[in-house]
């Protein structure tokens, strides 16, 4: 920390994952990302996120590309920035919990191929679903940042987060990032969450947040006055909407402050400059749809994310009940109480959100309800911030035995046997992890793969990949 009262801001670059995920289903090539990276790496950023999340799936099923190779090539490019990936605890980057020597495995590679920064979180904030990530992390030279997941309800007190945060501390986390993927945190609780996490633990506090509120700019300048170390934003064709605030507009606000960044606009317009064609023709081929670029108020009235609403209604639509949103909407609340109050991110967001639809369509609540509503009830996904509704409970699973101990626990070791398996195709070691993590969709990129070096005509209609789209 700087001296003589100034405080700067250092900024986590999301262009190359987390902004193109937001506003165009993650389907920016490595192509596109790789030309700029030389100047991106001048810029003097804290990091650039670039990995993780959903970038690994779309490279795989919609890309045509190895995702383990763009990382290879980004870490070729970027000689001076430290690249940062986005973690989902047990379950890496797929939808279910993972033994433990899968994870480790997973973060040993991703280390090894050149990722400096792993964020890791859990989507209950179940700190046990993160141990084996971080440990691993740790025990590979690699920086753990553990994420909260920020959500809003009657368990997320300042006891709770200053018990958490001090709980990651204990775990050996480099640094805790509050992860507000909803654009829910306002700047005066942006304001007192900082301050209170600076005073529970000693280590750097990231601030990430999605526009989708309208709030984003003023929640950062809110939490720089509270002390936050780091701030996650968007180059400015990739910003806004469902994405981050803009660099430019940050680095310009804090100029001349004890906050300032020392970043340079110049340099900064060369980036934008660069993505500024690319943001045109997505706009134009409609990748990019100005839905997604505008404020949701929608977000702060019920506290449901841009993600969960589009699946609601779109679940709605398909039923003929799209004039039933409303009720889905105030329905939300109720549910999410009765299963613990989760945070709404992936994947209990999509639990809670089609738990609402289904109490809504069937007219008696919890008369029917999701094999995922089932299995956060069973505790699959681990514990929740606060008990569940007895009798809901009940309704849901019946007397079946729910689970108490670290779900993880309950899982055999796979790696042994996915490596058996997946021989035929293997031709680097990562590609066992992504046949663990999606195997049906890693082993058409496998045959794509191997078409392609033998010079096979990949348009042909036979081919595994060919019905996906580009």
């Amino acid at each position: 920390m700087a001296t003589s009262g100034k405080r700067p801001i250092r900024i986590t670059e999301t262009i190359l994952r987390d902004a193109h995920q937001s506003l165009i289903a993650t389907r920016m090539p490595t192509d596109i990302m790789l030309p700029i990276i030389g100047k991106m790496d001048e810029i003097g950023y804290e990091a650039v996120e670039c990995w993780g999340g959903a970038t690994f799936d779309s490279c795989l099923r919609f890309l045509h590309e190895d995702p383990w190779e763009r990382l290879r090539k980004l870490r070729a490019g970027f000689k001076k920035t430290k690249l940062q990936m986005l973690l989902r605890g047990q379950n890496l980057l797929g939808y279910q919990n993972y033994p433990d020597d899968v994870v480790e495995y997973f973060v040993e590679k991703s280390i090894a191929n050149g990722i400096d920064i792993i964020r890791i979180f859990d989507c209950l904030n179940d700190l046990r679903n993160l141990e084996t990530a971080v440990r691993a992390t740790k025990r590979e030279g690699g920086h753990a940042q553990i994420a909260l997941s920020y959500t809003l309800g009657d368990a997320y007190t300042e006891e709770y987060w200053t018990d958490i945060a001090r709980r990651i501390e204990d775990m050996g986390a480099d640094s805790i990032c509050i992860k507000d993927m909803s654009g829910l945190l306002l700047p005066y609780d942006a304001e007192k969450l900082v301050r209170t996490l600076k005073a529970a633990t000693h280590l750097p506090i990231d601030l990430h947040t999605h526009y989708t509120s309208g709030c984003g700019s003023m929640t950062y300048m809110k939490a720089a006055e509270a002390g936050v170390d780091i701030i996650d934003t968007a180059i400015s064709p990739f910003a806004l909407g469902t994405s981050q605030p803009a660099t430019e507009v940050m680095v310009g606000a804090f100029a001349g402050t004890p906050y300032d960044t020392g970043l340079s606009q110049a340099k900064l317009k060369e980036i934008a400059d660069y993505f500024t064609p690319y943001r045109e023709e997505c706009l134009q081929n409609g990748l990019m749809s100005t839905k997604v670029l505008g404020v949701n108020i929608r977000t702060l009235l019920y506290q449901v994310p841009g993600g969960m609403l589009s699946n609601m209604v779109s679940q709605l639509n398909e039923q003929g009940a799209g004039d039933r949103l409303t009720e889905v909407l105030e329905e939300v609340p109720r549910v999410r109480k009765d299963l613990g109050e989760p945070p709404l991110v992936t994947p209990s967001s999509q639990i809670v959100g089609t738990q609402a639809v289904m109490n809504v369509l069937f007219g008696e609540r919890y008369k029917v309800a999701s094999e995922q509503t089932k299995d956060l009830c069973r505790g699959k996904y681990g514990q929740t911030i606060v008990p569940m509704n007895e009798e809901v409970v009940k309704k849901i699973i019946g007397d079946e035995e729910r689970i108490t101990c670290r779900p993880a626990d309950l899982i055999a070791p796979q790696l042994k046997k996915l490596e058996n398996e997946i021989a035929p195709w293997k031709q680097q070691d990562e590609d066992v992890l992504s046949y663990a993590l999606f195997p049906q969709v890693a082993l058409d990129f496998f045959k794509f793969r191997l078409a392609q070096q033998e010079g096979v005509d990949l348009t042909k209609a036979d081919h595994p990949s060919a019905s996906y789209p580009a």
